[in-house]
C-alpha cells in the first residue's frame, strides 16, 4: 500500500538532495504537498530485527498484562472502569492465547459499571471530580465498541446519550467541550476530556443507525467542539516557541506560561496534548489542508523528542507515546520533518523507546511499563501496559 507524507517545500529539497525516488499524489511537478517515497528501508515500517523485538515486547506484556486481571474481569482500580477499558483495549490487539476468555470477562465487568443515566463509571462521593463520569464513560464505550459484540450496543447507545448531554454549552471559553463529571454543573472543560469524547463520539457513530425507529439519535455540537478545540490552541502572536501547539484549559498552564513580545502572558504549549488536539480535529472531520491541522503538525516537527513529553519532562511520558503513536497513524504520515530537514521514521524511534524502556520480570519474563513520575497516574503499570500496548498495536 501507499504511504503519503506531507511535507514542507524545504523537507522535500532535503529529500531531493538524498536521492530518494520521488512521486506525487496528483501532480508530477508539485513537490511542496505530497510526496511517495520509495528506498530499501521505506519510512512507516521496521527492519525485521526490530519488527521481532517489538513483537516479543507486546507478547510479553500481555502475558503480564493477563496475570493482573481479577477474578472479577476488571484491572487495577475498580473505582475506575475506563482503567479496565484501555487494558481491554490493549488486549483485544493481541495475539494472547486466551484473548478470547481474557476480554469477555473484563467487557462484562465494564458493563457491570452502568449507570442509571448511561454513563458507564462508578460514583465516588467526595473525591473531587467525583467518578471521572466522562472520561471513564467515553473510554469505557469504545472498549465495548471494539469487542464487536452486538450485545453491548444497547449499553453504547445510552453512553452516547450520556456523553452528549455532558457537553457543556455556556457562554465563556469553556463553551463546546467536555470535563471530569458533568454532576457539578461547573463552567469547566478541558482538551483531554474533550479529546476522549469526541474519539469515543467519533468511533463508535454507527450504533446510531441501530437505533429503534423514531427515537432520537445522540451525537454532540460538533461546531461548537472544534471552537472549544481551537481556542485551546496558541495562534502566531503566541511567539514561534507555542504557534500551533495546544495547551490543557483556559485557566490551567499545566506546562507554565511564557510572554510574547506584545508583554501578553501565554500558556505554553506541549506534546501530548498537543497530539491530543490535532486528534480531537482529525475525528471531528476537519480537512486536513486545515490552517489548524497544519500548524498543529508544525509544531509537533519542530518539537520532535522521544526523550521527553515536549514541555512537560517525564511527566505524562506514556500517555504522550500512546497519543502520539495514534494521532500520527490517523494524519497519515510515516516521516516527520524536522530541524536541519531531517526526516524521522516515526514507528522506527517510537519502538526502538518503547523496546529499550520494557521493564522485565525476572521471575517470569513477563513485561511491563512504568513511569517512575507518578504524575497522571503513570506510576499504575496496569494503565502505563496498557498505553504502550495500544501505541504499539497503531504502528
Amino acid at each position: 500500500m501507499k504511504r503519503h507524507i506531507l511535507l514542507t517545500g524545504a523537507a522535500a529539497a532535503c529529500l531531493a538532495a538524498l536521492h530518494f525516488p520521488l512521486a506525487t499524489e496528483a501532480d508530477d511537478h508539485d513537490t511542496s504537498r505530497s510526496l511517495i517515497i520509495s528506498s530499501a528501508q521505506p519510512f512507516g515500517s521496521l527492519d525485521v530485527s526490530l519488527a521481532n523485538e517489538v513483537r516479543a515486547a507486546l507478547n510479553r506484556a500481555a502475558d503480564w498484562l493477563a496475570t493482573q486481571q481479577h477474578p472479577s474481569g476488571a484491572w487495577s482500580d475498580t473505582n475506575f472502569p475506563a482503567l479496565t477499558a484501555l487494558a481491554l483495549q490493549a488486549m483485544l490487539g493481541s495475539e494472547h492465547p486466551h484473548r478470547k476468555q481474557i476480554t469477555e470477562k473484563a467487557a462484562q465487568f465494564i458493563a457491570s459499571c452502568v449507570q442509571p443515566d448511561g454513563g458507564i463509571y462508578v460514583k465516588v462521593p467526595g473525591r473531587k471530580g467525583g467518578g471521572l463520569s466522562n472520561y471513564n464513560t467515553a473510554i469505557c464505550m469504545m472498549a465495548l465498541h471494539a469487542t464487536g459484540n452486538p450485545a453491548y450496543t444497547r449499553i453504547i447507545q445510552n453512553a452516547r446519550t450520556f456523553v452528549a448531554a455532558s457537553q457543556y454549552l455556556g457562554d465563556d471559553d469553556y463553551r463546546g467541550g467536555f470535563g471530569y463529571d458533568r454532576e457539578t454543573q461547573r463552567a469547566y472543560t478541558d482538551l483531554l476530556n474533550t479529546y476522549y469524547a469526541v474519539e469515543a463520539m467519533s468511533k463508535t457513530a454507527d450504533v446510531e443507525d441501530k437505533r429503534p425507529a423514531g427515537e432520537k439519535k445522540a451525537d454532540i455540537d460538533w461546531n461548537e467542539t472544534v471552537k472549544f478545540i481551537e481556542r485551546m490552541q496558541n495562534k502566531p502572536s503566541s511567539g514561534p516557541e507555542n504557534a500551533g501547539g495546544f495547551f490543557y484549559n483556559p485557566t490551567d498552564p499545566k506546562a507554565g506560561t511564557s510572554t510574547n513580545k506584545e508583554g501578553v502572558v501565554v500558556f505554553r504549549s506541549y506534546g501530548s496534548m498537543t497530539y491530543s488536539g490535532l486528534l480531537a480535529l482529525i475525528h471531528a472531520k476537519v480537512d486536513r489542508d486545515d490552517v489548524r491541522v497544519r500548524s498543529a503538525f508544525d509544531w509537533a516537527c519542530r518539537h520532535w523528542s522521544l526523550q521527553e513529553n515536549p514541555g512537560m519532562g517525564s511527566q505524562g511520558l506514556y500517555f504522550f507515546y500512546n497519543i502520539l503513536s495514534k494521532c500520527l497513524a490517523a494524519y497519515g504520515v510515516d516521516a516527520i520533518p524536522i530541524s536541519g530537514d531531517r526526516l524521522v521514521n516515526w514507528k522506527e524511534e517510537l519502538a526502538g523507546v518503547l523496546v529499550r524502556t520494557q521493564k522485565i520480570d525476572d521471575k517470569t519474563g513477563h513485561g511491563y511499563w512504568k513511569n517512575d513520575n507518578d504524575r497522571y497516574w503513570e506510576g499504575n503499570a496496569v494503565l502505563v501496559t496498557s498505553y504502550c500496548m495500544i501505541a504499539i498495536e497503531h504502528m
